[in-house]
């Protein structure tokens, strides 16, 4: 059996080789640490997605080092590179889970994400774990996206509660928390429908489900989960901050990450958003939705096979 570690190294395959294997030519490249070598690797850094902001840090981090430890060979900046990275992802930061259930899990972001998949991954991670999950079909524009939760109901044995497509979403919530209330659950993780964070009816929408959820269990919702896409690049950074404006985002789950040269990107939402993420999906099977790791991307990222 793959271990997790082994498997996220080989999600973050075309991330490495956009990136890592940069920084490795690159100081093979130059025996000595110069501003050549310094104006390269923002290239390297920007390229990968890393962002404007978190890039300037971690330049800065590293002249920083570099002076205060005399260094002047290329190939010590790997090493300090990769130990500024892990510094800037900090700790890592759990999914909240209430003491008092049930806890309650909003799930927001736009089409296309793999939002539904991650919330059925999710559903069966708590399965696992002997919770009794509720799987709320808040997404009532699409008959697809209700059938689509049903069968990860289904197939984690969680119950799903739905209304007919067409249907107030925050109804659908209302009375989801109700039954949650009454049945003992432990998990209620709800989804919304897929809405284009330029929409400010749609991003409306969604506040008032938060409203109800509020005014039904206080200290609720427990997080807000904003599912992005880490293939989309920095289009996932713009995401992230309106939806952060309107919903006020608690964490992120970044998805499609084995499919992009782009993972720099969970840097550049933690630094310039201060929004952790939380979850990373590093596959199509139902177990590859992971609790994020700082520590543990960055050594999957820079050690060599």
């Amino acid at each position: 059996m793959v271990s997790f570690f082994n498997k996220l190294k080989e999600s973050l395959t075309k991330t490495r080789q956009g990136f890592v294997e940069k920084v490795a030519q690159l100081v093979t490249a130059h025996r000595k640490i110069d501003e050549d070598l310094f104006e390269e690797l923002e290239e390297i850094l920007l390229q990968a997605d890393v962002g404007v902001e978190a890039t300037t840090r971690l330049l800065e981090e590293i002249r920083k080092g570099v002076k205060q430890h005399r260094l002047n060979e290329a190939d010590q900046v790997k090493g300090f590179l990769r130990e500024k990275m892990e510094e800037l992802l900090g700790p890592q930061i759990p999914l909240t889970v209430n003491n008092d259930p049930p806890t309650v899990i909003l799930v927001v972001g736009v089409n296309g994400v793999g939002k539904t998949t991650t919330i059925g991954k999710l559903a069966y991670r708590f399965h696992e774990e002997g919770k009794k999950v509720l799987l709320v079909a808040a997404d009532t524009f699409r008959a697809a996206a209700i059938e689509q939760l049903e069968i990860w109901g289904a197939r984690t044995e969680s119950e799903v509660i739905k209304h007919q497509p067409g249907s107030d979403p925050a109804a659908v919530v209302y009375d989801a928390l109700q039954a949650a209330c009454r049945r003992g659950t432990d998990m209620v993780i709800i989804d919304t429908a897929g809405r284009l964070h330029t929409k400010v009816n749609l991003m409306e929408e969604i506040c008032k489900i938060k409203r109800v959820i509020e005014r039904e269990i206080p200290g609720a919702p427990h997080e807000v989960l904003l599912v992005v896409d880490a293939t989309t690049g920095q289009n996932a950074l713009r995401q992230a901050e309106l939806f952060q404006q309107t919903t006020g985002v608690t964490g992120i789950a970044l998805t499609k990450l084995d499919g992009t040269a782009k993972g720099g990107i969970i840097l550049a939402i933690n630094e310039e958003l201060g929004i952790p993420v939380k979850l990373i999906g590093i596959g199509e099977k139902v177990d590859d939705l992971k609790d994020f790791n700082g520590e543990e991307f960055t050594a999957a990222l820079f050690e060599e096979d």
